[in-house]
């Protein structure tokens, strides 16, 4: 794929959604932290649910440690991998009230060294709550990267230096934004929608589907 292409194929998404956010639900950097490690191998919407209950509780690192791990586990107990989740949300309280003052800490070192905390998460946060220009790498945008032909890489980090190397500054803020939600909703895992994909006659995918009926 060349240049001109994924220019194009940019600039379509950005037309077709120029203010692109996560489909998490939250109101501050903290928020936003807990609800991005909450999401590990669970829906948005699974998290959504949670939250909507959690957050008008407890919604400071403060706040959630006073509900200690039993208690926080009680809010978010219908998403997938609640208990390590509850233990790693309670620790990483603690260490952003002990070395942070209870904020959100505007450093990949600082938070990449918060338990449940790893690079996408990172990146995630420092997109979302701070405008850096990151792109997190998930299933989505993996599969998307990979199958467009956009920037095929073997793994997660692989895909991240390509996107970062091919995508102009201009759409770095707001691109892995398009591309998750273009792997939800359109180049979906088992059977892509291509017939009502805006950048079908871009993609270098070679078993293209056809519309269904």
């Amino acid at each position: 794929m060349n240049k001109d292409k994924r220019r194009q194929i940019l600039e379509r998404l950005r037309d077709a959604n120029p203010h692109p956010t996560t489909e998490l639900e939250y109101t501050t950097p903290f928020e936003l932290l807990v609800s991005v490690i909450l999401s590990a191998q669970a829906t948005d919407v699974s998290v959504n649910k949670a939250t909507a209950k959690l957050y008008p509780v407890a919604n400071t690192p403060e706040s959630i440690l006073n509900l200690g791990v039993g208690g926080l586990k009680e809010y978010i107990k219908t998403i997938g991998l609640y208990n390590g989740k509850a233990e790693n949300i309670i620790k990483t309280c603690a260490i952003l009230l002990e070395k942070h003052q209870g904020k959100v800490p505007e450093n990949r070192a600082a938070l990449e060294a918060l338990p449940g905390v790893g690079r996408k998460t990172a990146n995630v946060v420092l997109n979302t709550a701070f405008g850096w220009p990151t792109i997190a790498v998930d299933t989505h945008i993996f599969r998307v990267a990979n199958r467009t032909g956009f920037a095929p890489g073997k793994d997660v980090n692989e895909v991240e230096d390509k996107l970062l190397r091919h995508v102009p500054a201009e759409f770095k803020q707001d691109v892995h934004h398009w591309l998750i939600l273009h792997g939800r909703y359109t180049c979906i895992a088992r059977k892509p929608r291509c017939g009502s994909c805006l950048i079908e006659d871009l993609c270098e995918y070679k078993d293209k589907t056809e519309p269904e009926e």
